[in-house]
C-alpha cells in the first residue's frame, strides 16, 4: 500500500455520508491518545465539506481513508487545520503528511493573509508542521477567540490550561506567518543579490587588473 493508492481531493456534498465514520474515528483516536479534542458532530463535519474547507482522502476502492477541515478565528485574521484523522487501516501510508500539506495549500489560497496555527502533542503532526514553514510559538500568539479556547472544554487537560490561565498546556503550539515568511523571503533575496554584486565587482576588478596586466605585456 502506497500512497499512490489513494486520492485526496477537496471534500464537496457527495462526501457528506462519510461524516459520521470520521466522527467517530476522531472521538476514539482521541480516547486512544489519553488527551481531548474539540468534539465535532457529523452535521458540523459535512458542513464543511459543503463549503469547500475540508480534504478527504479515499482509497481506490471508494472507502474513506483520510480528512481534515479548516477552521477560521478572529474574522479570519487566523485559521486552524483541525480534526486531522486517518483511517486505523491505512496508517503508515504516508496519508497524514499528504493531507495536511493539501490543507495546508487550500488554506492559503483560500486565506492568503491569515496566520495558521495549531495545537498537537503529536510529535508527528509538529514535524509536518515545521516542514511547511510552522513555528513554535507562545499561546499568547494564537488566537485569542473564545470560541476557539471553548473548544478545548471537551479535552482532558482543560484543567491545565485554565489553572495556567492559557498560557500554556500540554500541547505543542505552532504558527505559520505568512507575513514573517514572505519577510525571511525577502531578506534571503537581498542577501543573495548582495553576494551576486560582490561577485560581479570582484570579477570586474579582476578583468580589470588582467587587462591591465595584459596591456604592460603587450607595451
Amino acid at each position: 500500500m502506497t500512497i499512490q493508492d489513494f486520492d485526496i481531493q477537496v471534500a464537496t456534498a457527495q462526501h457528506a455520508d462519510f461524516a459520521p465514520m470520521i466522527c467517530d474515528e476522531m472521538a476514539e483516536s482521541a480516547k486512544a491518545r489519553g488527551t481531548g479534542i474539540a468534539q465535532r458532530s457529523p452535521e458540523y463535519v459535512a458542513n464543511k465539506m459543503l463549503e469547500g474547507k475540508a480534504v478527504i482522502a479515499l482509497h481506490k476502492d471508494g472507502t474513506w481513508a483520510g480528512f481534515c477541515y479548516i477552521e477560521t478565528w478572529s474574522h479570519g485574521d487566523f485559521v486552524a487545520n483541525s480534526g486531522l484523522i486517518v483511517n486505523p487501516i491505512y496508517r503508515k501510508a504516508g496519508l497524514a503528511k499528504a493531507i495536511k500539506h493539501k490543507i495546508f495549500g487550500l488554506s492559503r489560497k483560500k486565506y492568503p493573509d491569515a496566520k495558521i496555527f495549531g495545537l498537537t502533542t503529536g510529535l508527528a503532526v509538529m514535524k509536518i508542521n515545521s516542514e511547511l514553514g510552522y513555528e513554535p510559538v507562545t499561546y499568547s500568539e494564537l488566537t485569542q477567540d473564545e470560541n476557539f479556547w471553548k473548544g478545548c472544554t471537551s479535552c482532558v487537560n482543560f484543567d491545565i490550561l485554565t489553572a495556567k490561565g492559557r498560557k500554556n498546556c500540554m500541547c505543542t503550539a505552532m504558527l505559520f506567518d505568512p507575513a514573517e515568511v514572505q519577510k525571511q523571503y525577502e531578506e534571503k533575496m537581498k542577501k543573495i543579490t548582495h553576494k551576486a554584486t560582490l561577485l560581479e565587482r570582484i570579477e570586474a576588478a579582476i578583468k580589470k587588473r588582467l587587462e591591465h596586466v595584459m596591456a604592460f605585456d603587450f607595451h
